[in-house]
């Protein structure tokens, strides 16, 4: 690793995508905020969104450079239905500010990048480039949902996203379940927010009717919540999930 190689800084990102804006200050650390407002050179997710994240920046510090100056470049995506996964060199490229000395921001739409996001490949060029990687702190649903359920924080595995297929979805839910209950150990899951309320039906018809279920849903947002229950007090007491707001589901059978 050179002395004169940049960084590749994982930004986090705050939760209130599609949502009334969080104030920035309250989720992110002033170093971070700092750190976010040095930064010339970003890789991004979207960049639509990453502006509008860097404008929230620069309202609580001022910009290294102006917005319009600021190099931003998406994440590569495969070509749709193609099958492929990006080229390696797409990914090395993408580091090329941090190689001529440059420190390089990557940003996710929301939370941090790298955790259920595709900046993990940029992460993986980085350390094979000799880039040094500095993550930042700031909020990860997936733990915060995990913190918050009071299931087995010592022993979880994270699951992703499950089938749409409803069929294919009940085995994959019964799959959990199964993991959950021979390894002991609590098991997260997400979906696409308006297939919230589908996923929970799902595991409630799914799951046994002692298998704890926790649910969080907009963390860091004023209205979120985190509830959990045995699957039979879900179904005793129902609670619709909003169908435009991030939800992370966990589960522990016993």
């Amino acid at each position: 690793m050179s002395a004169t190689t940049g960084r590749l800084l994982l930004m986090p990102n705050t939760l209130d995508l599609g949502a009334a804006e969080t104030p920035l200050a309250q989720v992110l650390p002033q170093g971070v905020i700092e750190h976010a407002a040095a930064l010339t050179h970003w890789v991004v997710e979207d960049a639509r969104s990453a502006r509008a994240f860097i404008k929230r920046v620069s309202a609580l510090q001022a910009l290294a450079r102006p917005l319009q100056e600021l190099q931003i470049t998406e994440l590569p995506r495969p070509r749709k239905g193609s099958g492929e996964a990006v080229p390696a060199a797409a990914w090395a490229a993408l580091l090329q500010p941090a190689l001529a000395g440059d420190d390089l921001g990557l940003l996710s739409e929301a939370g941090l990048p790298a955790v259920a996001d595709p900046g993990a490949h940029l992460v993986a060029a980085a350390h094979q480039a000799g880039v040094r990687v500095l993550p930042l702190a700031g909020p990860s649903s997936l733990l915060l949902a995990l913190a918050a359920s009071g299931l087995d924080g010592q022993s979880f595995a994270f699951a992703g996203y499950l089938p749409q297929d409803p069929a294919a979805r009940l085995a994959a839910l019964k799959a959990l379940e199964a993991t959950s209950r021979r390894l002991k150990q609590t098991q997260i899951f997400i979906e696409t927010p308006y297939r919230n309320e589908a996923l929970l039906q799902a595991a409630l018809s799914a799951l046994a009717p002692g298998t704890r279920l926790s649910v969080s849903c907009g963390l860091t947002l004023p209205e979120g919540f985190s509830r959990t229950d045995r699957v039979k007090g879900w179904q005793a007491l129902p609670q619709v999930l909003p169908p435009k707001v991030p939800a992370v589901f966990l589960l522990l059978a016993d």
